[in-house]
């Protein structure tokens, strides 16, 4: 005779005042399986499932999950009666440019909505926007595809070969592969203003001044608040993470979080840039700073004619660029020698990046713009001899991407092509972890991961893994269920 599971849910949220935790936790049992699932309040959050030897031992490990949340605080609800927090958009303004002439612009791709975030590698441009849509490009503006995400892109970084996006749902997306996949999940009580990523160990800046520090396993680290507000900078290396906000720039050391150094600025810090041997502090006083990293002293100032919103260098810092509020842009010399200023054309550049002698701005009207910044161009354009800009269009079947959220979204294959790694999900100590099946790989490693896909016993196939400085291996490539 068989008996129907009863299932039973529990349902707890955690709100604190001004600007702390604002969070749920959910768990239910299903005969033998136990479903957790967690996030910020508003939002689908991650889910975890966990099958159990009998009923009696499921209920168990259910009791104890809500008794450890209850014992932090959280407490029975309704979902849906508190509302979503709200997330900091950065609000700019942007005067037109003082400049006599604009900058020789190539092309000029229009996002429809404004955007902050910008990378530019060997093949591509990346951009992103407060719609949540990332669009890549090649270097002479064909629009490739593009990655429709569920919130505003705050910024895009790169960490070696893996382009990662910080959007306001709290999560950060992993666009190495065709499908993105949720990489990381900011704890809900952080408000993301920037962060970078190195060597799979990620660091967050939030409007609260703290640093937040997570593994390759999305786990917390370690977190300091710095002495200022509005960080809306973060740089790491082997050396230190460079956190930048209202008072300056500081610098911790990567394990464990002791401060290095702490460097006061000409004003708050709006936006930083790293070379190999030095930090750049674009700030609302109308300069940038150049700052040593073994030492944070000042080493060079590059002055503007209003607030600094972004900056960049040239390899080697041989050149420095900067956009200001006014719409315009400037370089300058390793030195802080003003070699020119133009106006932008496209209102104000909120981030930046300089490649192959061509200056990549995007902008307050949400535009990508490419600016052709050789030497002769540039007089040219000090001339009044400007090229006709090209504006990119959107081709009529442009791929689009969006998260893999479940098990279920991910392609299947019934055996291993060859060259390609075999993982398997394992539980352990009541995680889900991820090791490699395939010979030739530390079985012991741990691998990065995309916790929305994990399952307990399930194999997968990857097109690569490589090793990282922190003893784990990184999914390079497609990942497919193995059947």
């Amino acid at each position: 005779m068989s008996t129907a599971s009863t299932v039973s849910t529990t349902y707890l949220e955690l709100s604190q005042e001004g600007g702390g935790a604002h969070k749920f936790y959910e768990v239910t049992v299903d005969g033998q399986t136990v479903t957790v699932r967690y996030g910020r309040i508003g939002a689908a959050g991650q889910t975890q499932t966990t099958t159990f030897p009998t009923v009696e031992k499921a209920r168990a490990a259910a009791a104890k999950k809500v008794g450890e949340k209850v014992r932090k605080g959280y407490a029975p609800a309704v979902q849906g009666q508190r509302a979503p927090r709200q997330v900091t958009r950065r609000q700019v303004s942007s005067a037109p440019s003082t400049a006599r002439a604009v900058a020789p612009m190539l092309w000029r791709f229009r996002t429809g909505s404004a955007a902050f975030g910008i990378h530019v590698d060997d093949d591509r441009c990346w951009v992103g926007n407060q719609a949540g849509d990332v669009y890549t490009l090649d270097h002479e503006g064909a629009v490739l595809a593009r990655f429709s995400l569920p919130d505003g892109v705050k910024c895009l970084v790169a960490d070696d070969f893996w382009i990662y996006a910080g959007c306001d749902d709290g999560k950060v997306y992993d666009l190495s592969s065709k499908l993105p996949f949720a990489a990381y999940d900011i704890a809900a009580d952080v408000d993301i203003f920037w962060l970078d990523i190195h060597e799979g160990v990620l660091d967050v800046s939030d409007r609260d001044g703290r640093l937040t520090v997570i593994d390759h396993e999305d786990e917390h680290q370690w977190s300091r608040r710095s002495q200022g507000e509005h960080a809306w900078m973060v740089r790491a290396d082997d050396r230190a993470v460079y956190h930048g906000h209202h008072r300056g720039v500081t610098a911790y050391a990567p394990d464990g979080g002791g401060e290095l150094w702490h460097t006061p600025t000409k004003g708050g810090v709006l936006f930083g840039w790293q070379e190999q041997d030095a930090v750049y502090a674009g700030t609302a006083h109308r300069v940038v700073q150049r700052l040593s990293k073994h030492t944070g002293a000042v080493e060079a100032t590059y002055a503007c004619d209003a607030p600094v919103y972004s900056c960049a260098t040239s390899p080697g810092g041989r050149f420095v660029f900067a956009g200001d509020a006014a719409s315009s842009v400037y370089c300058f010399d390793r030195d802080g020698r003003r070699l020119w200023k133009l106006g932008t054309g496209s209102g104000s550049a909120l981030s930046m990046q300089y490649r192959d002698e061509r200056l990549y701005l995007v902008t307050t009207d949400g535009s990508l713009v490419c600016v052709d910044a050789s030497e002769a161009a540039i007089s040219a354009a000090q001339q009044g001899t400007v090229p006709v800009v090209r504006d990119v269009k959107l081709a009529a079947a442009l791929p689009t991407y969006a998260p893999a959220t479940a098990a279920a979204a991910v392609s299947t294959v019934d055996r291993a092509p060859a060259g390609a790694v075999v993982v398997e999900c394992v539980q352990e100590s009541g995680r889900l972890r991820v090791h490699v099946v395939s010979d030739g790989y530390d079985s012991s490693w741990n691998v990065q991961f995309p916790r929305a896909i994990r399952e307990p016993g399930a194999r997968y196939v990857v097109d690569a893994l490589h090793p990282a400085a922190g003893g784990f291996y990184r999914v390079r490539g497609d990942i497919r269920r193995l059947l």
